[in-house]
């Protein structure tokens, strides 16, 4: 009992092993089949990334080889194109050379041909003048033949034949000059005391287009120029001055050819200057307070006047002209101090002859006034004409009237009057160095070109400034545009161009401001 319970528990134990085995078996083949599809599969994803690897470096080898063939493609396009930019140097250079030696070519078969032809009229020149010496002693022999003298004695009798004609001739002109300096002696004398007189006589009453305004110092320069120029041109444009500005110390310079803007302009800086106050709105206001001064004074020298020289009931209007004249001037001669001497003449010469003395004043003070007008519109009409009508509708006599229109033979002299005022105005315009034509046709160029921009729409202000060589134009903004200042500025210098005679050039200017104002309260 005891073996068989042995040899069934070792029959048990070896079927227990034998299970045992058999399902570590089955496990092992399992895990070997789990290994076997994972080496598969990993086999499998080795080949796909190699693949892709192999992919990738083939296409990454593919575009540096692209890549590297473009930039030698690039190289050898640039070396290429050296090459043709040389080949082009050299054939140009080729050509050139070519050309050159062509011309030199061409030069030098000239040349010869040059040097050939003055060797040939060389040649026939040394013939010619053989020729011609052969044939002078040809005739200087029979000459000698005919004449029976020989070269020499020919040539001294001939020489004395010659010698006696210009003696007898040399008398006759020097008697004939005698004579004639005779006749002409008092005449030249009195040409040479004329001149001698001319030259050393004074200029007597010429007015300079130039003022000086002195200044306390030179740090007040700054100020009347003001920030940027604003101040300097703020009163050049209210005055119609132009103000120059130099290195000279303690002063600068006002120009103009208007006697009473350059003195606008002098009495504004004064009181601006003095009252330190210098900005453009208190600019406009000076001068017009200076220009309502320069009226009155006007008045007043035109009172002090007439009552220097005694004459009563004149009009208002007419005074005011004769104080005008002081700040105008004829052929560089002040206007206001040759009426004056004008009027003292015609007082004595009128006294003289036993004329109305009275009358003959009044119309030699008066007989200029046409040369102050009133308007632009008066500028064309003759002097002596418009003096004689203002002369009439301010209530003058006739013969006051036909006096200051006859002294220039404008119209019919009716009274003795007018001779006398005639003949007074030339003995004061007469004076040595009274008077100067260049000055007064200076001043009137000056005048034209104003008047020439005035006579164009939207036109404010004109002033003519650097002696003529500028023309400043300031237009009304509300009529013209900027586009119209430049066509306007265009068209005033064609208009100067075509209708004036002028030195250098002008140079036009238009200037267009636009102000907004507005009052608080």
């Amino acid at each position: 009992m005891e073996s068989t319970s042995i040899i069934i528990g070792l029959v048990g134990l070896a079927i227990g092993f034998a299970i045992a085995k058999f399902l570590e078996k089955g496990k092992a083949s399992k895990i070997i089949a789990n290994a076997k599809n994972e080496a598969a599969i990993i086999v499998k994803e080795a080949t796909v990334e190699g693949e892709n690897t192999k992919k990738d470096k083939i296409f990454q080898a593919k575009e540096k080889f692209l890549e590297l063939k473009a930039e030698h493609e690039k190289v050898i396009v640039n070396k290429d194109k050296k090459i043709a930019e040389a080949e082009k140097r050299t054939r140009d250079k080729e050509s050139q050379v070519s050309s050159e030696l062509a011309k030199g070519r061409k030069l030098s078969e000239e040349l010869d041909a040059k040097l050939s032809d003055v060797n040939f009229r060389s040649d026939l020149l040394d013939k010619k003048q053989a020729e011609v010496e052969r044939l002078h002693k040809s005739q200087v022999q029979q000459l000698e033949v005919i004449s029976g003298l020989s070269a020499d004695e020919a040539k001294s009798q001939l020489l004395e034949s010659l010698r006696d004609n210009a003696k007898s001739d040399a008398m006759a002109f020097i008697q004939s000059t005698i004579e004639e300096a005779k006749l002409t002696a008092q005449q030249e004398a009195k040409k040479i005391v004329i001149n001698t007189i001319q030259r050393i006589g004074t200029e007597e009453a010429v007015e300079n287009c130039v003022s000086v305004f002195n200044l306390e110092s030179d740090d007040v320069k700054g100020r009347i120029i003001g920030r940027e120029g604003r101040n300097i041109r703020a009163l050049e444009a209210a005055t119609g001055v132009e103000i120059i500005v130099d290195d000279t110390p303690e002063a600068i310079i006002l120009s103009c050819f208007d006697s009473v803007r350059r003195e606008v302009a002098r009495l504004s800086l004064h009181k601006l200057v003095t009252d330190g106050r210098i900005h453009p709105a208190r600019i406009e206001e000076i001068v017009k307070k200076t220009e309502k001064q320069i009226e009155e004074e006007i008045v007043e020298i035109g009172k002090r006047t007439v009552i220097d020289l005694g004459i009563h009931g004149l009009h208002p209007e007419l005074i005011k002209a004769v104080g005008r004249m002081k700040y105008r001037s004829s052929y560089g001669q002040n206007l206001l101090q040759h009426s004056r001497e004008v009027a003292k003449l015609c007082g004595v010469m009128a006294a003289e002859l036993g004329v109305n003395a009275k009358l003959a004043k009044r119309a030699g003070l008066l007989h200029d006034i046409g040369k102050v007008p009133n308007t632009e519109a008066e500028v064309e009409t003759p002097h002596a004409i418009l003096g004689m009508q203002w002369a009439e509708k301010f209530g003058e006599k006739p013969d006051v009237c036909n006096a200051i229109g006859a002294h220039h033979d404008e119209i019919e002299m009716k009274t003795l009057i007018a001779p006398i005022v005639q003949v007074c105005d030339a003995i004061s315009g007469a004076r040595p160095g009274a008077r100067r034509q260049v000055l007064d046709s200076y001043i009137q160029r000056l005048k034209d070109l104003e008047e020439i921009a005035f006579g164009f729409g939207g036109v404010q202000k004109a002033y003519a400034i650097q002696a003529g060589r500028e023309l400043r134009v300031i237009v009304e903004s509300e009529k013209v545009s900027d586009d119209k200042a430049a066509e306007l500025s265009f068209e005033i210098s064609q208009k100067i161009q075509t209708d004036m005679t002028y030195p250098g050039q002008v140079k036009v200017t238009v200037i267009r401001e636009t102000r907004a104002v507005n009052v608080a309260k």
